[in-house]
């Protein structure tokens, strides 16, 4: 199944979510917000989000977040 390309209503509409193990000092961030309406999320970079974004199904989102080993 390809990942869709997202609109810019679509981008307007995420509820960005900041990662919790985010440095408080601004430093190394990774955004991420589920896609209202489809089965995926979008995930770009917190300081320079002009870059763009990426795009992974739920699925893979959750697996990868549950394999992040915390220390």
């Amino acid at each position: 199944m390809p990942i869709p390309k997202l609109s810019s209503t679509e981008l307007e509409g995420i509820g960005w979510h900041v990662s919790t193990y985010s440095e408080g000092g601004g430093g190394s961030c990774v955004e991420a917000g589920p896609i209202s309406g489809r089965s995926y999320v979008a995930v770009r970079d917190t300081k320079d989000r002009e870059r763009g974004y990426f795009v992974v199904s739920r699925s893979a989102w959750k697996a990868f977040v549950g394999g992040v080993v915390r220390e």
